[in-house]
């Protein structure tokens, strides 16, 4: 890709970023009731993610050979055990990333 290319590229993809972004607001302006099917989504939506990112996380995860899950497990029980402690998606998501990594680089030094 040239210089150019690279530039319209980006130029784009702000572009759509941005025109996502702000038609939510053009479309619902402050004031103006969503529709019903709009709210169930925004209430649905965040707990269904999160399910389809454990199934994610999970998938490739082999517990008949070392180290049998367990980074995985103790990763998704310190995740959990943030959440419930301190009501933080954030703060626990990135908890238990940070315990994972730590677990398979440092502790059971899994080969890739």
């Amino acid at each position: 890709m040239t210089s150019f290319e690279i530039v319209i590229t980006i130029a784009i993809v702000v572009a759509g970023t941005l025109l996502t972004r702000f038609s939510a607001f053009l479309i619902f302006p402050p004031g103006k009731k969503a529709p019903d099917f709009v709210q169930y989504l925004g209430k649905a939506l965040p707990a269904a993610v999160m399910g389809m990112l454990v199934v994610y996380t999970f998938k490739d995860t082999i517990v008949l050979s070392y180290p049998y899950g367990v980074p995985e497990l103790i990763a998704l029980l310190v995740t959990v055990g943030m959440h419930v402690w301190k009501r933080n998606m954030f703060m626990s998501i990135g908890a238990g990333t940070v315990v994972y990594m730590i677990l398979v680089q440092a502790v059971f030094n899994i080969p890739k």
